[in-house]
């Protein structure tokens, strides 16, 4: 199990930029060595369950580990339950601006803007899947150990309920809010989903990317979209963003061919 990712310091980032005037919007910006041609770009979401217990820094070590490989990573920070402005909808908001800044800076700071890969973990693969579905030059998109169902998030109280913290009710109260924010409400018909789980994940079952894969790819029509299911046996939550686990190889090898 990777619980002390949490804890142990990760390398530091190259560059820190502001989209915004809060404190909380900023981004880390790790990019490989050299000044070759523009570099393919992963943008991270952390989790937490959206809390504002929980910063960006334990992600900076899959970002150091995917930059050194060759892409440009960049380490989202945003407002989250608990900051001035954040839960929903300030928290998807802070997700967009950085997201448009990004692209708006590609080649400032050398990105292939045509190679980008979104990717998130637990409450992060939410906010990620959120953003495919509003930003339509989103191409691909990771969700590992991801929150993707916020209705059933709310029937299983998970992590004390934090669904209702972030959305600021039930779903009998804002249900609003639910639509706009939960996966298995959103369409995501450009870009190429990958659910990414571990069998022994017990802070988010499994059968959370399991069952949204499933009822993605029963949707045809105009509605129909790409979905694909990887689960890793054995792999608790936290491995999935830990470079030293024996399940990261998985989630590495993903995210390179979908930037390739």
């Amino acid at each position: 199990m990777s619980e002390d990712v949490l804890s142990r310091q990760p390398p530091p980032a190259d560059l820190r930029l502001t989209y915004g005037s809060d404190p909380n919007q900023f981004i880390d910006l790790r990019l490989p060595a050299g000044k070759s041609k523009p570099h393919p770009l992963a943008i991270n979401i952390h989790g937490g369950f959206w809390r504002a217990k929980y910063n960006l820094d334990h992600a900076g070590h899959l970002c150091a580990a995917l930059t050194a490989k060759g892409l440009a990573t960049a380490n989202l920070e945003y407002r989250r339950v608990g900051n001035d402005g954040g839960a929903w909808p300030g928290t998807f908001e802070d997700i967009r601006s950085a997201y448009q800044f990004l692209i708006q800076n590609a080649q400032k700071h050398n990105f292939d803007a045509q190679k980008v890969v979104v990717m998130g973990h637990s409450a992060g693969g939410q906010l990620a899947l959120c953003l495919a579905s509003h930003e339509p030059h989103v191409t691909a998109v990771i969700s590992l150990a991801g929150v993707v169902d916020l209705q059933r998030a709310y029937q299983l109280h998970l992590s004390h309920d934090a669904v209702v913290e972030f959305l600021r009710g039930t779903p009998d109260e804002v249900p609003d809010h639910y639509r706009e924010a939960d996966p298995m409400q959103l369409s995501i018909v450009k870009a190429s989903q990958w659910m990414i789980h571990g069998t022994s994940d017990d802070d988010v079952p499994p059968a959370f990317s399991r069952d949204y894969v499933d009822f993605k790819r029963k949707r045809t029509g105009a509605k129909k979209e790409d979905a694909h299911l990887l689960e890793i046996a054995g792999a608790h939550h936290m491995d999935l963003i830990d470079p030293r686990s024996t399940a990261w190889k998985e989630v590495e090898t993903t995210v390179l061919q979908l930037t390739a």
